[in-house]
């Protein structure tokens, strides 16, 4: 076993020199952010001024007569991240990819498609984070993704063990659940023009992997969205549920909706609206609205965007408000 494994890892390591040595160009792209950020009048924001920079590197080549694609992502930021991914294309056999966070693939790809100039209305409320708030997906983290198109549909499948969790080279993650996690996205975009249509399924490791609680060790999330442009303007709505199967056992039900409209060469406004049903002891309905603004100029781009929401996490009587000025440069 371990002489197949050496001779396994001996073949990878000739194939990436080859790879090497082939001397594929590696393109790089750069982003530069800086935020102004308000709170809530309850939080204390400290110093509201942020900054971000990201690098993209992606490259593409032949190795051993199948195009593989190599996208390393790295981003500075509070704590920093990187992220990459690996895909080996077969041709008409579609594409297999190995994700580092990069968010290539699977249910979360179609996690929020409600249409809007800047960021979805959840964005940075307070419980708005993982799959909560009804919110579909796993994680993008270790995982390997199968993509493929037939007809004008896209499919793209997500396969993951444990938790979603970065690992490094030789080392197992000691993050997350010890399950099986995989979810897919089904999408299409040629049933009539302007239109597009997608469904979403998982089956997502919980906390019940490591447990002996007896209760089923994972979660399903489901979604489906329909989103319609013409002449400058797109609507959209989408659905989703969160079966939680935890002890805890709160499900999440959510409705969205949103319209962006296209109001002259680089100048684009949105509004959307979405509600969050909880089946917890009060059956509390979280609301949330956004409104967003954002103008694009050659290649810097300034956004406006105003979040609020009541109920918030599906607990009564609380709320909470987001207001985000950001400038853009690409490079």
């Amino acid at each position: 076993m371990n002489n197949l494994k050496k001779v396994g890892l001996s073949a990878l390591a000739g194939s990436l020199a080859a790879f090497s040595a082939n001397a594929v160009e590696m393109s790089v792209a750069g982003s530069a952010a800086m935020t102004y950020i308000n709170g809530d009048s309850s939080e204390v924001t400290g110093n509201p001024y942020g900054m971000n920079t990201s690098l993209a590197f992606s490259g593409s080549g032949d190795v051993n007569g199948y195009e593989t694609s190599l996208v390393v992502v790295a981003a500075d930021s509070v704590g920093g991240m990187s992220s990459a991914s690996l895909t080996v294309d077969l041709g008409d056999m579609g594409k297999v990819s190995f994700d580092q966070g990069v968010g290539i693939g699977g249910i979360s790809t179609i996690d929020d498609k409600t249409p809007s100039a800047y960021e979805e209305v959840w964005d940075n409320l307070d419980s708005a984070t993982g799959d909560e708030n009804g919110l579909v997906g796993g994680g993008n983290a270790g995982v390997f993704v199968y993509s493929n198109s037939v007809m004008g549909s896209s499919l793209s499948v997500q396969v993951g063990k444990g938790g979603s969790a970065t690992s490094a080279n030789g080392s197992p993650s000691g993050e997350g659940t010890s399950g099986t996690s995989w979810d897919f996205a089904l999408t299409n975009n040629t049933l009539a023009e302007g239109l597009e249509v997608g469904v979403g399924y998982g089956k997502i490791a919980n906390t019940n992997q490591d447990s002996a609680t007896g209760q089923d060790d994972t979660d399903d999330h489901r979604t489906a969205f329909v989103t319609y442009t013409m002449s400058g303007v797109t609507v959209g709505y989408q659905r989703a549920d969160v079966e939680d199967n935890t002890e805890t056992n709160v499900d999440e039900r959510s409705d969205g909706w949103g319209v962006a409209i296209n109001l002259m060469d680089g100048l684009s406004v949105s509004y959307g609206e979405r509600e969050i049903d909880f089946d917890n002891a009060g059956n509390v309905t979280e609301d949330q609205e956004g409104f967003a603004i954002a103008y694009t100029m050659g290649s810097a781009t300034v956004s406006f965007q105003n979040n609020e929401t009541s109920n918030n996490g599906g607990t009564n009587g609380t709320n909470d408000e987001n207001t985000e000025i950001n400038l853009s440069l690409a490079f």
